[in-house]
């Protein structure tokens, strides 16, 4: 099941965060990440951040959570987070399905590490296309890819 996260509230961010944490230490692994900002933010961000969260909960666990700045032009999805313990069990699938019902764009937007072979993966089978790659000042190679939605 699918929901928003009503991130304002402080117990609900720190459900997210912990999500957040624990797959994002996993990608710092793939990326051979020492320094990887994703890990720094700070529990105020969520709860203080302007983005829409939604979380996809399986027996009654966060298991997955997206992250989206929708406006007029484009979708931008933030991130992308599964739990290590739902690895595997199609929770990013679903949470990329239900934002392409969610929100009416003809541009979707998601950036990775490049050496996130399953995040590339799943963003290719959904269409998108690469646009873009370039260095962090953090040591980490970023790809940019964008999915356009011609009617």
């Amino acid at each position: 099941m699918i929901e928003r996260l009503q991130n304002k509230d402080m117990q609900v961010s720190e459900k997210i965060r912990s999500v957040f944490q624990l797959s994002y230490k996993i990608e710092a692994e793939l990326l051979n990440a020492t320094d990887f900002p994703p890990l720094k933010r700070p529990l105020e961000n969520y709860v203080n951040s302007e983005t829409e969260f939604f979380g996809y909960f399986k027996e009654n666990e966060l298991a997955g959570v997206i992250e989206i700045t929708h406006n007029d032009n484009h979708t931008h999805i933030n991130s992308l987070v599964v739990s290590p313990d739902f690895f595997r069990q199609g929770i990013a699938r679903k949470l990329m399905e239900f934002v392409f019902k969610t929100f009416d764009s003809k541009l979707f937007v998601v950036e990775t590490g490049l050496e996130n072979g399953p995040a590339t993966k799943l963003y290719k089978k959904f269409d998108f296309k690469e646009v873009k790659q370039w260095d962090t000042d953090h040591g980490v190679r970023k790809i940019k890819f964008e999915r356009r939605i011609n009617n």
